[in-house]
């Protein structure tokens, strides 16, 4: 039966779409630069490990400023978190500017970790205040509805990155054979297109940068409502709660799995279908097709989840994660770059619902919680390095060796595999646990 209660009450319904505003922002950040992994690469002669401390730096930066965020958050109050936090943001996109005059990548990376500062604080507030933005009962859909926006950041993010950066890069040209021509160069023709390159991939985040530093400004100037915290910290007792709590515990480690899985597919799409031949600026339209899948499945679950419980549903999108990564390691050719595609679809509902479970019941100890949720998405700088390693496993290219009678970059999308597997069982284990405790 549907239900009653409404997602967000009336009252709540202007600090609910302002905060949601900020799901989009941290989308557009985490799909503008997606593909720089594939753009670093190139532009700088990187192997495939190399190229993924992009990832390393970007989602490092999460785990990093998580719980410090947290801290911050309970001892003053959300706004100034939120303040806090799209000051970062803004500071570390604008540091692409003396990273691209330095021509370093060390630079690049250290600013996209200080703009995952902002980030780490922009989710570590976000999420909680969220899900307290009305009934408990309809938490979990109240943030599935928030992170709906999310993609369509992610698709401004990605639109940008293909049109402003990839189809602008000269180290993409080919000759008339369809070979790059950049590797062929000499060292000065390469340090012309160099100095070229990096500053295409600078101006999209400097832009970026003041846009934050706008949109910071707003929120600065609009009343919202304060964080009702004691400002109180009581850390150690709120930790034994937490890590006594196996919902809790499962939903941060499930975070962590699924978020590194979600990263390898999205950043890793640009290798899979540059090894059949596709050029990393037409493989954004499949990045795009994926964008949009997850978004639609994002809004399907919202509806979904009004009649089906969140743990039923977690575990059905695994399989079918499962499923479709199967389908991109073991079917040739396009069909597997599609199958690559859908598991988009099927990781649409995993974010929110697994943050939303593993913060059910913890009432003041979620803000603590949902630190360590954030932290959890050090799984993003993991995992993608871990995929890395397996596609330098023959060199640099990704069709060097076979593993299992594929190649690597199809053999590396087992990582993401197990991830799902993870993630299953956690809603597996969750759905056991109701059942047991129904039954008493």
């Amino acid at each position: 039966m549907k239900s009653a209660t409404p997602i967000v009450p009336k009252n709540l319904l202007i600090p609910f779409v302002l905060i949601t505003s900020l799901f989009a922002l941290w989308g557009f950040a985490n799909d503008i630069t997606n593909p720089m992994v594939a753009a670093f690469k190139r532009v700088l002669e990187l192997n495939n490990v190399q190229a993924s401390w992009v990832q390393m730096a970007f989602y490092g930066g999460y785990f990093t400023m998580a719980l410090p965020a947290a801290f911050f958050i309970k001892k003053y109050s959300y706004k100034t978190g939120v303040l806090l936090g799209l000051g970062l943001y803004a500071f570390g996109a604008l540091l692409f500017y003396p990273a691209a005059a330095w021509e370093s990548y060390g630079f690049f990376l250290a600013s996209l970790y200080i703009l995952t500062f902002g980030l780490a604080f922009l989710e570590t507030t976000a999420n909680p205040y969220i899900l307290s933005m009305g009934a408990e009962a309809t938490a979990t859909q109240r943030l599935n509805l928030a992170q709906a926006f999310n993609p369509m950041g992610a698709l401004a993010g990605l639109f940008v990155a293909k049109q402003f950066i990839l189809n602008a890069l000269q180290s993409n040209n080919l000759d008339e054979n369809g070979k790059l021509i950049y590797p062929t160069l000499e060292e000065a023709s390469k340090a012309l297109v160099r100095t070229n390159d990096l500053m295409v991939i600078r101006n999209p985040y400097v832009m970026l940068g003041l846009v934050v530093l706008g949109i910071m400004l707003l929120i600065a100037l609009v009343r919202m409502p304060e964080s009702k915290d004691s400002g109180k910290i009581n850390f150690w007792p709120s930790m034994q709660r937490l890590f006594s709590n196996k919902n809790f515990v499962g939903g941060t480690i499930a975070q962590m799995f699924y978020v590194g899985a979600q990263i390898m597919v999205w950043t890793y799409i640009y290798q899979y279908a540059e090894a059949m031949g596709i050029e990393n600026a037409d493989a954004v339209n499949y990045g795009y097709a994926a964008l949009i899948l997850f978004l639609i499945g994002r809004w399907i679950c919202t509806f979904l989840l009004r009649y089906i419980s969140a743990t039923n549903l977690l575990l059905s999108f695994s399989v079918l994660a499962i499923f479709f990564t199967g389908g991109a390691i073991f079917i040739p050719g396009e069909l597997g770059l599609y199958s690559l595609v859908g598991i988009s679809f099927a990781m649409s509902l995993m974010f929110p619902t697994i943050y939303g479970i593993a913060l059910e019941g913890l009432g003041e100890d979620a803000k603590f919680g949902a630190a360590f949720l954030v932290m959890a998405i050090v799984g993003g700088a993991i995992m993608p390095t871990l995929q890395g390693i397996v596609l330098d496993w023959g060199g640099s290219g990704y069709t060097d060796i076979q593993i299992l009678g594929v190649s690597e970059v199809r053999f590396s999308f087992f990582l993401p595999l197990i991830c799902f597997v993870v993630v299953g069982l956690f809603a597996y284990q969750v759905q056991r646990r109701k059942k047991n405790l129904n039954a008493l």
